[in-house]
């Protein structure tokens, strides 16, 4: 098996949202494989590689002070909150004609009560059903892409220097957890429930109690070169804490290689 990475990531909400509902948002019970690989993009991301998120290890999180005692023994925990959300978006080329044409900017009033209603004119109000207080353990592989040894559309800096290889961008990826760094702030399922990250250690408690079939559960989205976005779906489980989802090699516990529905026709998952 290629050399994996592995890292701890944990905060106080999350939200990865299951596409079952259109309008109010309900997460699953834990971190998504394509929730994972937005983190580890947020860490380091490279046009010359991608990540392959082989595993999610549910770990105990760590739990503020007066923390209800039975509900910290719960693999994991709901909690209900209702948002402001604005009901649309600004179309790019609109932006571009601001730019072009400064006098025809016109301000975006996301709370914007009273002018056309009670909820004013793009904000509505939505019920989440998220998750409080997750961590997890996230192990994955960088896979070299059609960029990668090719020349360079920006100059290398002092990191990305020599060939594209696996063992090049893990170790590039150890680095930045070390230090701390990261292209912009890793999130959990929203960006405004921000996380934080840490090399995975020997200290980390894995729920070992927690089994559970999840059903099929949203595994990422493929952006397809047409414009057509194709989601993948794989069966889900649970087992003793850890959620196999490798699309190439046997789980923790014997399980074979996950299977991704929605992808078969263009050749399988990635």
């Amino acid at each position: 098996m290629a050399a994996t990475v592995s890292v701890k990531v944990w905060g106080e909400h999350a939200l990865f949202t299951r596409p079952d509902l259109s309008v109010e948002r309900l997460t699953y019970p834990l971190m998504t494989p394509s929730a994972a690989r937005g983190v580890l993009d947020a860490i380091l991301f490279k046009p010359q590689m991608m990540w392959h998120v082989r595993r999610i290890t549910v770990l105990k999180p760590q739990f503020p002070p007066g923390f209800p005692e039975f509900t910290r023994q719960e693999p994991f925990r709901f909690i209900q909150v209702r948002r402001n959300e604005i009901q649309g978006t600004i179309a790019p080329r609109t932006v571009e004609g601001w730019m072009k044409e400064p006098k025809t900017f016109e301000p975006y009033l996301v709370d914007s009560a009273g002018r056309e209603g009670v909820q004013g004119q793009n904000r509505t109000q939505r019920n989440s059903l998220i998750l409080h207080h997750v961590a997890y353990r996230i192990d994955a592989t960088p896979k070299l892409t059609a960029k990668a040894n090719k020349p360079r559309s920006r100059p290398e800096d002092d990191e990305d220097r020599g060939p594209d290889t696996v063992a090049k961008y893990v170790a590039m990826f150890n680095r930045r957890v070390e230090k701390g760094q990261c292209f912009h702030r890793p999130y959990l399922g929203c960006r405004e429930f921000a996380c934080q990250f840490a090399p995975s250690s020997d200290a980390d408690e894995p729920l070992v109690s927690w089994n559970l079939d999840l059903g099929l559960m949203l595994y990422d989205i493929r952006f397809g070169a047409d414009g057509q976005n194709r989601p993948g779906f794989f069966a889900a489980k649970v087992i003793n804490g850890v959620l196999h989802c490798d699309t190439e090699h046997a789980g923790p516990n014997g399980e074979p290689p996950v299977s991704v529905v929605g992808w078969d026709s263009e050749g399988g998952a990635a």
